[in-house]
């Protein structure tokens, strides 16, 4: 099977130029600026559009097993897939709790089945099952995930002895939650006491503070410095965390990397009176000074990639009061369109965004063969209208929970067709299922 893209504004290692590609199978085998002469299956004249290589969210969850009420992976993957995100990343904190290799290998199973876009999966880390964690193999599983900070599905590590021998002994990537918890149990005692059960949402960056995200990060990156880990920051939300990271390396000499998430560029405190619950994160979002702080320190190289946290949760279980309203919420479906914004806003460029949102991700992460329009790559690909207007609606809303913060929201840019391995899955509401998604492979 060829399929040639042709008269495409790429969108590629710093560059953006027409050109042509061609696909055979499910593999790049041609990037030229010049025509293509060959005789192929399926032409695809994209003038006047852009052509990404795929999105890797490099954090997401997607519910499945045990929580499929909210989500489940053949749901979440396929909004993934309508947004331009053409691999994942998912965490550990589903029902049971991924602790045993065994379990790990279980989701793989699923995914197998049911992704349409390309996936890996996280171990977790609990207090005691650190032989377990290290019989995970880094050629095959994107990395480990430490909770330190309690999040949905109470994952938390937090005996000092087990954290040591994690960081000392585990030799693939560490991804870390960081929030103090005590911290975090002190403030929220102080606003038990003002107001009961009727903590307003706007109140959440006060008691999931900067402070508890700060003493939590710092402590990772002191210990991954001590030991020579390979840490990896997840979802940094303030602007005083950014000083932990270096924006001068390159990022493939990193040892220590950061990332973060849409919500936290888009969003801030001034949003919690509108929206509530619905934007209530863990990290929390905090305030518009934090949210600049963030953009800068994307553009400064000292956070690395773009994510979204994907975590869906009902709309009823999100409406309950403060207290009982779980964190979280769906974001992949329009994670892509949402920073073309920033492109819009001349605040953002193109090629940053194809940077930040999937060649750093693979580079990061070691992944093998993806991130980049090139040849011999798989050709995980996303065609982009960038001056189309269309709003979010819960009509066009794929996420099982049926909802999404940007529900009214009026975008500038549409994903047209997303190629996963070659396959078109996605072409302007049209799906082929035939084929699903591969286990991402890791250069380690």
């Amino acid at each position: 099977m060829k399929t040639l893209i042709k008269n495409a504004n790429i969108v590629n290692e710093g560059k953006v130029f027409q050109g042509n590609v061609l696909i055979e199978n499910n593999i790049i085998s041609k990037v030229s600026e010049y025509e293509i002469n060959i005789k192929a299956d399926k032409v695809i004249d994209a003038k006047g559009n852009y052509l990404f290589p795929g999105c890797i969210d490099d954090q997401v969850h997607f519910r499945e097993p045990g929580l499929t009420h909210k989500g489940e992976i053949y749901t979440e993957a396929k909004a993934a897939v309508a947004g331009g995100v053409t691999s994942y990343m998912e965490m550990p904190n589903t029902i049971p709790n991924v602790f045993t290799q065994q379990l790990l290998e279980d989701k793989y199973k699923i995914a197998s089945k049911k992704s349409l876009a390309n996936y890996s999966f996280f171990m977790g880390a609990s207090n005691d099952n650190l032989a377990e964690v290290l019989k995970t193999n880094p050629k095959t599983v994107c990395g480990v995930k430490v909770f330190m900070g309690s999040s949905t599905g109470n994952m938390l590590v937090d005996k000092p002895e087990t954290l040591e021998a994690l960081f000392r002994d585990c030799k693939m990537l560490i991804a870390v939650h960081c929030e103090d918890e005590e911290i975090i149990k002190r403030n929220l005692e102080t606003y038990v006491r003002n107001y009961a059960e009727n903590i307003p949402p706007q109140l959440h960056p006060l008691i999931r503070s900067t402070e508890a995200c700060y003493k939590s990060s710092s402590f990772a990156v002191q210990l991954a410095k001590k030991h020579n880990t390979r840490l990896h920051v997840l979802h940094i939300s303030s602007a005083q965390e950014l000083q932990l990271f270096d924006g001068t390396k390159p990022l493939k000499e990193k040892r220590i990397t950061a990332e973060v998430c849409v919500h936290h560029l888009w969003f801030a405190d001034s949003d919690y009176p509108r929206l509530g619950n619905l934007i209530k994160w863990n990290p929390a979002i905090k305030t518009n000074a934090d949210k600049a702080a963030l953009l800068r320190g994307l553009l400064d190289n000292k956070l690395d990639v773009i994510a979204t946290d994907h975590a869906p949760h009902t709309l009823e279980e999100k409406t309950q009061p403060y207290l009982k309203a779980p964190s979280g919420g769906p974001l992949v479906q329009h994670s892509l369109v949402t920073m073309l914004e920033f492109f819009h806003n001349r605040q953002l460029t193109l090629e940053k965004i194809a940077e930040k949102m999937s060649h750093a991700v693979a580079d990061c992460f070691q992944i093998a063969n993806r991130g980049y329009i090139r040849e011999g790559y798989y050709a995980d690909l996303v065609l982009v209208d960038i001056n189309y207007h269309w709003t979010v609606t819960n009509k066009n809303i794929l996420y099982k929970c049926k909802w999404s913060p940007f529900e009214w929201q009026l975008f500038r840019s549409r994903v047209m067709q997303t190629f996963v391995n070659g396959n078109l899955v996605y072409n302007n509401g049209k799906w082929d299922e035939s084929k699903k998604g591969a286990r991402l492979q890791f250069e380690r």
